[in-house]
């Protein structure tokens, strides 16, 4: 019998916390070979980074603290992603036998979960064929376009995941959007061109309807039990795991040295 564990949040939560919580069940699957999924959302506009990005390619800092943004530099790669008016997910586990050893097969069987909870909703998602090549070189924002096996809708990103590995032992993360914030993520990236623009969507787009944050994230938990057939065991985290989450939080998420450091070129 395998374990897996689910952690939904029911209150919007901060940036720093939110990567601080993915962090530490990334530890918590290589102590205890389990699989932990969480669902999650922001208590305000963030932008996050991707962990090799040089901040004033991406972000502008200026408009983001005139807007009431915050910001954040994850732990996996990827790109600049507002995050908001979402459900975001993150997977971390080592198991596999379920999940394959390996980054593409992991990712894949992910996505595959994440379409089953946009089909219980009524919509007919696909994954994406190929990567750009130019937008794998650019410093556009994520949803500028889809990454191979991430989910799109009639050509539409709907859904931007992120992946870290240690070995078998990963987390992947990711940012589904339930309102368009375009404006916004144009104000503090440095703007998409107008065909881009036209390729981002949102659940409630898709759906000709507003969704709230727990309708969704109840089709994705039903989606992913649905697709690897596994109960979950609900997961309440102690007063000592918190405070370990609240160290994390503190000395690297919430701190400059991490959020703002500079990266050399070569590392872009």
């Amino acid at each position: 019998m395998l374990d897996w564990f689910l952690l939904f949040e029911p209150e919007p939560l901060p940036g720093s916390w939110n990567m601080a919580v993915d962090e530490y069940l990334f530890h918590q699957a290589q102590r205890t070979q389990a699989t932990y999924i969480r669902f999650y959302t922001w208590l305000r506009p963030t932008a996050s980074l991707g962990c090799h990005q040089e901040v004033s390619r991406v972000v502008n800092l200026e408009e983001c603290n005139r807007r009431g943004v915050d910001v954040v530099r994850r732990m996996t790669g990827g790109k600049l992603v507002l995050h908001h008016l979402e459900v975001t997910y993150s997977v971390a586990s080592g198991q596999a036998g379920v999940f394959t050893s390996t980054l593409e097969g992991s990712y894949r069987l992910i996505s595959e979960a994440l379409i089953k909870g946009l089909e219980l909703m009524g919509l007919q998602p696909a994954l994406a064929s190929s990567t750009s090549k130019a937008y794998a070189r650019s410093n556009l924002p994520c949803f500028a376009y889809p990454a191979r096996n991430e989910i799109e809708i009639t050509g539409k990103k709907i859904i931007g995941s992120a992946q870290k590995r240690s070995g078998s032992y990963f987390i992947q993360h990711g940012s589904i959007p339930l309102m368009s914030e375009l404006e916004l993520l144009m104000a503090v990236s440095f703007g998409l061109p107008q065909a881009r623009q036209e390729r981002m969507t949102s659940i409630s787009s898709e759906l000709g309807r507003t969704i709230s944050y727990q309708e969704a994230a109840g089709y994705f938990i039903e989606g992913f039990r649905s697709y690897f057939g596994f109960e979950f065991q609900p997961l309440s985290l102690a007063p000592s795991e918190l405070d370990r989450i609240k160290k994390i939080e503190t000395d690297k998420y919430g701190h400059a040295d991490w959020t703002l450091r500079k990266l050399a070129p070569g590392l872009i």
